[in-house]
C-alpha cells in the first residue's frame, strides 16, 4: 500500500477553466514549497507540457484505452514518486469518456481507480443559485466518485460570490475558492488546442507567477492539500521501465543510441518511452530536425512522435541536408518509428514544401479534425510490433496525408480500414501509442537498433 496524497481537477464540461486551475494549482503548491507532480487523464500531449513546467517534474497521462485499467494505479504512482501531493487534470467534463463506451477513460473512471477526491470546476458566468443544482448533479450522478470541493470560475463581483455561496452551502461540498472573471489568464490556442509549453517557453515565464499568484489569492490551499490527504492508501506497486528478462549489462560497453525528434515542431511524447528505451539498453539523444544537420552521431534508430510540424513546414523543408541524411539512413535500413507528424515529415511534400521524401505521400492541412480512439491489428512486423499484434491508439490530427497506405499498410482498424506504412524496418501513421500499455515495443525497437548498429560495421 502507498500513501499519496492527491486529488483531481474535475469540470462540468470543457471551457469551464479545468487546465488553468490545475496548472496554478500545481505551481501555487509548489511555490508553498510542496513537492508536486502533474497528471493529466487522457492521451492529451499539450496540457502535460504546461504541468511540468508548473511543477519541474514531466508531465504524466493516465488513460485507461491506450495503457489499461491495471495500470493506471501503477503509473500514477510511478510519476509521483518523490513527491508530497498529486493534482491530476481530468479530460472534458467529468463523465466524457470513449465515445459508445459509456464513461470509460473519463475524469470520473480514472477517479474512481485511484480512489482520488475529486474538485469540481463550476463555469458560474450567468448563473445564481441553480449553480447549486448544476453541483448536486454531479456530486451524485456516480455514488462511486466523490466530489469533496468546488472551485468557482468567472465570477462577476463579490456579491455574485455571495449568491453562489450561500446557494452551495445547502450541498455540504465546501467551496476551495472563487475566480473573478477579470483574473483569467489567456493562453494561445490553435487547430489542435492550446500552444504547447515548449513553443513559448518565454510566453509562459511570464503567464506561469501570474496564475500562481491567482491561485494563491483565490483558493484556500490548506483546504486544497488537507482534501488531497483524505485519498486512502492505494493498492498497487508502482510501475517500473524495467525489464524482469533484461540481462544485466548487456549494453552496457556499446548502447544503441536511439535518436528522438524535439523541438518546436515535434513535442508531443509520453515520458515513459524514453524511460523504457533506456530500460531496454538504449541511450536516447533527442535532436531538432528544424536546425540539426545531420542526425546525431552514431544514431542507431529513429523515433519522430506527434507534433505541428504543418507550421513548421518551410523551416523543415529548409534543413535539406538533414532531410537527405534521413532519406539515407532510412533507406539503409535505419529502424524508425514515426507518430502523426513523424509521418508527415517522411513523406514527400507537406504543405507544398518537400520533405525527407521518405515515403511517396503528400500532406495538406484538412478543415475537419481527426480525433478518437482506435483499435488495430499489426499487419506487417515492424520494429514496433509482430504481425497480429493487437494495439490501442489515438488518433488526433488536422491533416490529411495521401495516399493514406502503400502496398504494405501498418495497420487494419477495427473499423475495417487500414492506414499508414510499414516494413521490417519502419512504421509510420496517424496512430498514436502508449508503449506502456505495449509491452516489449521498447525491446523490439532497441533489438531493431542493435541489429542496425551491428550490420553498419
Amino acid at each position: 500500500m502507498v500513501n499519496q496524497p492527491r486529488l483531481v481537477i474535475a469540470a462540468t464540461r470543457s471551457g469551464d477553466g479545468k487546465t488553468t486551475v490545475a496548472t496554478g494549482l500545481m505551481a501555487a503548491l509548489r511555490a508553498a514549497g510542496l513537492r508536486v507532480s502533474g497528471h493529466k487523464v487522457g492521451p492529451d500531449y499539450i496540457d502535460p507540457s504546461y504541468h511540468a513546467v508548473a511543477t519541474g517534474r514531466p508531465g504524466r497521462n493516465l488513460d485507461p484505452w491506450l495503457t489499461s485499467e491495471d495500470l493506471i494505479g501503477p503509473l500514477f504512482l510511478h510519476g509521483a514518486h518523490g513527491t508530497d501531493i498529486s493534482v491530476i487534470e481530468g479530460v472534458m467534463g467529468m463523465f466524457d469518456g470513449a465515445t459508445g463506451r459509456g464513461d470509460f477513460a473519463s475524469t470520473a473512471h480514472v477517479a474512481r481507480l485511484l480512489d482520488a477526491p475529486i474538485i469540481l470546476v463550476v463555469s458560474a458566468g450567468g448563473a445564481g443559485r441553480s449553480i447549486a443544482a448544476t453541483v448536486h448533479g454531479f456530486a451524485s450522478y456516480d455514488p462511486a466518485v466523490r466530489v469533496a470541493g468546488i472551485v468557482l470560475n468567472q465570477v462577476s463581483s463579490p456579491r455574485h460570490e455571495q449568491i453562489l455561496r450561500e446557494a452551495l452551502a445547502h450541498t455540504g461540498i465546501p467551496v476551495v475558492g472563487a475566480l473573478p472573471a477579470e483574473a483569467v489568464l489567456h493562453t494561445p490556442s490553435r487547430h489542435l488546442g492550446l500552444v504547447p509549453a515548449a513553443e513559448r517557453a518565454s510566453g509562459v515565464r511570464d503567464w506561469l507567477p501570474a496564475l500562481t499568484a491567482i491561485i494563491k489569492n483565490h483558493l484556500d490551499l490548506d483546504l486544497v492539500t488537507a482534501i488531497a490527504r483524505t485519498a486512502p492508501p492505494l493498492q498497487a506497486a508502482p510501475w517500473s521501465a524495467a525489464f524482469p528478462d533484461q540481462e544485466a549489462g548487456s549494453n552496457a560497453r556499446a548502447p544503441a543510441r536511439v535518436a528522438v525528434a524535439s523541438g518546436p515542431a515535434f513535442t508531443f511524447g509520453y515520458a515513459e518511452h524514453a524511460e523504457l528505451l533506456a530500460a531496454a539498453g538504449a541511450e536516447v539523444v533527442e535532436f531538432d530536425p528544424i536546425t540539426a544537420s545531420a542526425l546525431p552521431d552514431r544514431t542507431d534508430a529513429l523515433v519522430v512522435g506527434g507534433g505541428f510540424p504543418e507550421l513548421y513546414a518551410a523551416d523543415l523543408a529548409a534543413n535539406a541536408a538533414l532531410r537527405t541524411d534521413v532519406a539515407r539512413r532510412v533507406r539503409g535500413g535505419m529502424p524508425v518509428v514515426a507518430e502523426c507528424a513523424g509521418l508527415l515529415w517522411l513523406g514527400t511534400t507537406l504543405e507544398g514544401q518537400p520533405q525527407c521524401a521518405v515515403l511517396p505521400t503528400t500532406a495538406t492541412m484538412s478543415p475537419a479534425l481527426t480525433l478518437g480512439y482506435r483499435e488495430a491489428v499489426a499487419l506487417t512486423a515492424s520494429p514496433l510490433t509482430e504481425a497480429g499484434t493487437v494495439i490501442r491508439a489515438h488518433e488526433f490530427h488536422r491533416t490529411t496525408s495521401q495516399p493514406a497506405h502503400g502496398n504494405s499498410p501498418a495497420w487494419q482498424l477495427l473499423d475495417g480500414g487500414v492506414q499508414g506504412w510499414a516494413t521490417p524496418t519502419m512504421v509510420a501513421s496517424y496512430l498514436h501509442v502508449h508503449w506502456a500499455g505495449l509491452p516489449g515495443a521498447a525491446q523490439r525497437l532497441g533489438s531493431a537498433a542493435v541489429r542496425a548498429r551491428a550490420s553498419a560495421r
